[in-house]
């Protein structure tokens, strides 16, 4: 997977320097734990770490295609082009030479034969940064989906770029800041497109390239779901996906490095699992290897609720018996949730304050010990989005609410009243109202709207639908999308996502809402081309979000963190706080629904203490 990071400078008085751009790069070690490079050339500096993917012995980076001893093109690339075969002998076709066997080198020659234009070829995921010495221009790059994350910093007469943020701070003359505007994407749980809460700070869109050169910066789009008439019956659409969903998982298995899946026992892992498990059987290859996740006790006296009618880990043991995949399951005790290490690891790793507690902390031990037995491991991920899983696709007042859905009552009911975050109980009132968080949800939520591809003649039923779908897409699977990156790079694991592929995405995309939910359940579609390949109970299963911890330890430990957190007057996250609220959250019998409160103050606590993030004066109560 790796990571990218850099500098390129037309600045005289401010030159690139190698120990700057080595330092920028020794925040992606964990994102490459397998080599390091650094490439200098005139403006610009390409520093890489590498995790070991494709071509082990063969693709180290930078890479550098050269003639006659000049450099023309270098790249630092992250990802994975899934194509990279077919592009290969494409490209030999039109007499390309190859000196290795990874996809990195397909990418440079790719550039070399069709120049920017070369991005409408990639089926991957990726995010990169290249430098064309006939022009001198830097080309940042980032796949469709905005599966890889890939950041810059404009600077007068340059740019500075990495994949995450830590990269770009660690530059002398960026200092960690925000201000209203990013305070209120900070907590608005909207994800708002090139948004990167950071002052001066931005991420490239998913599916757009930006170019920089003496002239300035050029951002251009690529790649975006558009709106088509979809013609296919219910029959051929559901043979389609079938269709496309074989294909994808086949591509991405490749890899010369050991390849599991993550299984928790739902209907998008289990697809994938079996998927990867028939592949493989086919192929003669070993076994897939599938990982669950559990906690302590969970299953003891389960208790249903209206959000997980079953635990998963037996389902995940019914999948895994099924198709024979080499199964284990990660238990974790409250003691290993609450461990300093781990939560300090993934709240270092996030960048920011976007906080899950156990649900990111579980995620990082879990990919913890994947690692320890895999390189790549795919995931089931995004499905829900593009096949409609989410209950709010199908309860009548969100689809209805002036909002995005997962913000509108009865999900986003919490005690900051309707509308309200996942995280806003314990921030002081007069805070919310200064950032006009409200205001701010409301503005993002209809410049999405206006961005949605529309489709002449469509029933009011699909035209909402695909205005939730678009919703979807580009405003909450970027956040699932960005959690599940950090917390597998964090210990050096590639995640693969093929729901995520733009051509299932596309396609599903324009397919009408009836035929999404044609038996009256969600992802009706999805569950039609797969059901053969699962047992019923699976197939049949009602979606559940991921797993958190139930037990009471975990729940008091959280109490006294907090508590340990905002004692004394000079604590930096206090001055956030609404003092009555954090009162209730740390009395010996808590009212509830303080947790997820509790988890981003615990968060913004370590934030500011250790990035020494500087609050504009328009915070300041």
């Amino acid at each position: 997977m790796c990571g990218t990071a850099g500098w390129v400078s037309f600045d005289p008085e401010a030159p690139v320097t190698a120990q700057v751009a080595d330092a920028m790069t020794a925040t992606m070690a964990c994102r490459g734990p397998d080599a390091h490079g650094l490439w200098l050339g005139g403006p610009v500096a390409l520093g890489h770490r590498r995790l070991s993917v494709i071509d082990p012995a063969g693709g180290s980076q930078p890479m550098v295609f050269e003639e006659n001893g000049t450099p023309v093109v270098a790249v630092s690339y992250t990802g994975e082009v899934f194509n990279y075969r077919e592009l290969r002998r494409q490209l030999q076709v039109r007499g390309h030479g190859f000196r290795t066997e990874s996809d990195t080198e397909v990418v440079l020659h790719a550039y070399l034969e069709w120049g920017e234009a070369f991005t409408e070829h990639l089926n991957g995921m990726y995010a990169f940064a290249l430098w064309d010495a006939r022009t001198e221009e830097l080309l940042l790059v980032r796949d469709r989906l905005g599966i890889k994350p890939l950041y810059y910093h404009p600077l007068p007469g340059g740019v500075l770029f990495g994949s995450e943020p830590k990269a770009i701070l660690a530059h002398p003359s960026v200092r960690p800041a925000i201000d209203t505007e990013g305070f209120a994407e900070l907590l608005g749980f909207t994800k708002t497109p090139g948004h990167a809460v950071y002052k001066g700070m931005y991420e490239l869109r998913p599916g757009h390239t930006l170019r920089v050169g003496r002239g300035g910066h050029t951002l251009r789009r690529y790649w975006a779901v558009e709106s088509h008439e979809h013609t296919d019956d219910l029959d051929t659409t559901i043979g389609r996906v079938r269709e496309l969903l074989e294909d994808i998982v086949a591509r991405q298995l490749v890899a010369d490095v050991p390849v599991g899946s993550l299984l928790s026992g739902g209907l998008d892992s289990s697809i994938i699992t079996a998927l990867a498990a028939r592949h493989r059987a086919a192929e003669g290859a070993p076994p897939i290897r599938s990982f669950a996740l559990d906690f302590d006790g969970h299953g003891d006296g389960f208790r249903a609720d209206d959000w997980r009618g079953t635990p998963d880990a037996p389902f995940a043991e019914l999948l895994a018996r099924h198709v024979g995949s080499d199964h284990r399951t990660v238990t974790l005790s409250p003691g290993q949730l609450l461990g300093r290490e781990a939560r300090e690891a993934i709240m270092r790793a996030r960048d920011l304050p976007f906080d899950l507690g156990d649900g990111d902390t579980s995620l990082y031990l879990l990919f913890q010990e994947v690692r320890r037995h895999c390189t790549v491991a795919l995931s089931g991920e995004a499905a829900d989005e593009v096949f409609g899983g989410y209950r709010w696709f199908n309860h009548p007042d969100t689809v209805a609410a002036d909002t995005f859905p997962w913000l509108a009552p009865p999900f986003g009911t919490g005690i900051s009243g309707p509308g309200s975050g996942p995280g806003e109980s314990l921030i002081d009132p007069a805070l919310l109202t200064k950032i006009d968080l409200r205001g701010y949800r409301a503005q993002r939520y209809h410049e999405a709207l206006a961005e949605v591809p529309r489709l002449a003649g469509e029933s009011a039923t699909d035209r909402r639908m695909r205005e939730i779908g678009y919703l979807h897409l580009t405003r909450f699977l970027p956040w699932m999308l960005d959690r599940k990156d950090r917390a597998s790079m964090a210990v050096g694991l590639e995640v693969r996502v093929p729901f995520c592929d733009h051509r299932l995405v596309s396609y599903v995309f324009n397919t009408p809402w009836a035929m999404k939910s044609f038996d009256g359940r969600e992802k009706s579609l999805l569950r039609a081309a797969t059901r053969d390949l699962l047992p019923a109970e699976i197939a049949d299963r009602v979606k559940a979000p991921y797993p958190t911890s139930r037990d009471r330890r975990y729940l008091d430990g959280l109490r006294t963190a907090l508590k340990r957190a905002t004692e004394g007057p000079d604590a930096p996250v206090r001055e956030l706080l609404d003092e009555s609220a954090l009162a209730a959250a740390t009395a010996d019998d808590p009212q509830p629904g303080y947790r997820t409160g509790t988890e981003l103050v615990l968060a913004l606590d370590f934030w500011l203490r250790g990035q020494n993030v500087g609050l504009g004066v328009d915070l300041e109560l």
